[in-house]
């Protein structure tokens, strides 16, 4: 097998690995809501620990035997991954308009990607490290602040999917930074050392698992899990292309192009959004009647809703009227 080969093939199984553990996280927010961000106790958060960490070591490798521009574009597929394989093993299935914005989110930021260039092997420089990292857990914290005060369950759960997307996408740039410095010294003497730039992985990588654990509460699979996707890789190609001097390729029509890729990525993204908000709305999707409330019931006049209806969330059934038979 080539090295190309072997590259495309860890770059599709570090997506499934990602996918199972964007669908083992989703799960065990449904069934562990008392503890959004860390339920140590859930056999299922470890189980999609070890999966996401999985997936990020099969990245790592892809990346060693392939070129950037064709190994983060297959990450992209992720999702297109996790919308079939939560169909398949957890019943939960996807409407069109789900697979609509899956498939233009992933579209989206599979072209943006394959269009930026790369500058050789950059490294951030001993100043802009620390820069770098309290810009982002400052932003990330304010994100995290302004999502508390959101009521909206799926407006919440995007920006909180947002924060943990913006957490990987500088960890992988410190994680980039690292291994450049070790290529270079032959060990991990870099600019501004290392422990601190490792610490720093660390400390994103872990407030993204777990932002992207809470953002999974209550907003189902595809709109979280999209936004991590597309938000992850654009932090870090923002990064390259202001600090480590990445570009477009193709010049101005490769600009062009980017930010219409760039649009329908933020087009599937905000399509995702939509459908989640739109199956959050109705008495269907979980409204309880109040006590003392009017209930309607066809063919009847209405009511007003005792205690027990209040709490059962049922409506007592009539036989059919007979204009209706």
């Amino acid at each position: 097998m080539s090295a190309l080969a072997l590259s495309v093939l860890l770059a599709l199984v570090s997506a499934v690995a990602y996918a199972a553990g964007a669908i083992v996280q989703e799960r065990v927010a449904s069934t562990a809501p008392a503890r959004p961000y860390a339920p140590l106790r859930h056999g299922g958060w470890w189980a999609a620990v070890a999966l996401n960490g999985l997936g990020a070591l099969l990245h790592v490798g892809a990346l060693a035997y392939g070129p950037l521009s064709l190994v983060q574009p297959l990450g992209a597929l992720t999702i297109v991954f996790a919308l079939p394989m939560a169909a398949l093993f957890v019943g939960r299935g996807a409407g069109a308009v789900a697979w609509r914005g899956a498939i233009m989110a992933s579209a989206g930021l599979a072209g943006l990607l394959s269009l930026t260039g790369t500058a050789g092997a950059q490294s951030l420089g001993g100043g802009e490290r620390p820069v770098v990292a309290v810009a982002t857990f400052g932003g990330v914290a304010v994100v995290f602040l302004v999502a508390q005060r959101v009521h909206r369950a799926v407006v919440r759960s995007i920006l909180l999917a947002a924060a943990a997307g913006a957490a990987f996408g500088i960890s992988s740039v410190f994680t980039k930074s690292v291994a450049v410095d070790w290529t270079a010294s032959g060990g991990l003497a870099g600019p501004g050392g290392s422990l601190p730039s490792l610490l720093a992985v660390a400390g994103l990588a872990t407030a993204g698992m777990l932002l992207s654990q809470a953002a999974y509460r209550g907003a189902g699979l595809a709109a979280p899990l999209a936004t991590v996707t597309v938000v992850n890789p654009v932090v870090s190609a923002a990064v390259g292309i202001t600090l480590f001097g990445e570009h477009f390729r193709y010049g101005a029509t490769g600009t062009a192009l980017a930010l219409g890729c760039g649009v329908v990525a933020a087009g599937g993204l905000i399509l995702l959004t939509t459908e989640r908000l739109g199956g959050h709305t109705g008495t269907s999707h979980g409204r309880l009647p109040a006590a003392g409330s009017q209930v309607r019931v066809p063919g009847q006049r209405p009511r007003t809703a005792n205690v027990t209806e209040a709490v059962t969330g049922t409506v007592p059934q009539t036989a059919t009227p007979p204009a209706l038979r």
